[in-house]
């Protein structure tokens, strides 16, 4: 039996811009525009040129299109973890944030690279912002950071940070009125009935530190004699809450109120006072900050301020594409909203 030789597969070619140009009569320029969806050429010329372009099975050197207009047509979106916050990206804020935050960049043609940065080398930003993986960055909290994005904000303009405003910011931000939150807070806790509200949260993170100012000013502007304050020092996670307002509850020290900086926060001080005995809001009035899903479904639900993520989102992504345009964007601040639910309303 004489064995027949195997047939000859020839590898498939693929097709050039420049052959396209050819099969449609046009030039190659005129090709380049009309898959990009330049609206310089006719629109009945660039669908041929597309149509021509699909069922010859060409595809756009994506890659090659970046680099011949130095661009990446990527979005960075960071998370700076700084030594003291503790801050975990399963945080449903965080969670919901990026969501948000990334249905608006791909909704620009863009790609959104997410990194979870651990901020304990100096200068760990500028280089990332000198590191041409991305056209801009969007930063989600500023952690203990701020003096980091201080420092590179004058120079990298095309960058845009979820936090509080501070004094002389040199780089663009977007966030709620966090004095304005705590102040609604306290307040509404005051109004409840509450006179010893501890404020449970960091330290040296700026939307914290807001959120806390709002807090102190408001039981200092209520006409009644609720007490000055205390601060209970936790980072942002649910075990080191817990932790915080167990040792709080050990050492006996009296209060009535919690007022969290955010609803993580709240979460693991309403463990806290469940190991304890102590109900909620009968015993103590809890109330949290960001008003995530979690937020509804707790029993009782949990009384937080409101921050709308998706208003949120569309200002920062809207802030940054201008700014990747040359318009230099001022940051925006969203206002704050108190939802009242059980655990600091009594029946």
């Amino acid at each position: 039996m004489i064995d027949e030789p195997l047939p000859v597969v020839k590898p498939k070619v693929r097709l050039k811009m420049a052959d396209v140009a050819r099969l449609a009569g046009v030039s190659v320029s005129s090709v380049s525009r009309a898959l990009a969806d330049s609206p310089l050429i006719p629109k009945e010329l660039r669908e041929r040129i597309q149509t021509i372009a699909r069922e010859n099975g060409y595809v756009v050197n994506q890659a090659a299109r970046n680099l011949r207009l130095q661009t990446t047509q990527t979005v960075g979106l960071i998370l700076p973890m700084g030594p003291q916050t503790d801050e975990q990206l399963t945080d449903s804020f965080l969670l919901e944030m990026i969501g948000a935050l990334a249905d608006e960049v791909v909704r620009r043609g863009y790609d959104l690279l997410l990194s979870k940065v651990s901020a304990t080398s100096e200068g760990w930003l500028f280089d990332l912002t000198h590191s041409h993986r991305f056209d801009g960055l969007l930063v989600l909290g500023q952690s203990d950071q701020h003096a980091a994005m201080q420092a590179v904000g004058a120079e990298y303009p095309s960058m845009v940070v979820w936090g509080e405003k501070m004094p002389g910011q040199t780089y663009a931000s977007v966030g709620v009125d966090n004095v304005l939150g705590g102040r609604l807070a306290s307040r509404h806790m005051v109004a409840g009935g509450c006179r010893d509200i501890l404020f449970v949260g960091p330290s040296g993170v700026p939307e914290a530190d807001a959120r806390y100012s709002g807090y102190a000013q408001g039981l200092a502007s209520t006409t009644c004699k609720a007490g000055p304050g205390v601060r209970i020092d936790c980072q942002y996670s649910f075990d080191s809450a817990l932790t915080a307002v167990r040792e709080v509850i050990s050492r006996k020290q009296a209060f009535d109120g919690l007022f969290c900086a955010s609803d993580i926060i709240a979460q693991g001080a309403l463990a806290a006072l469940a190991e304890a005995g102590l109900k909620v809001p009968d015993d103590v009035a809890v109330c949290g900050f960001d008003d995530i899903g979690l937020a509804r479904s707790l029993s009782p639900g949990l009384t937080t301020v409101r921050q709308d993520r998706m208003a949120g989102a569309r200002h920062m992504v809207d802030i940054l594409f201008r700014r990747l345009n040359g318009e230099m964007a001022p940051s925006v601040q969203i206002g704050a909203e108190l939802v009242v639910r059980g655990s600091t309303r009594k029946v």
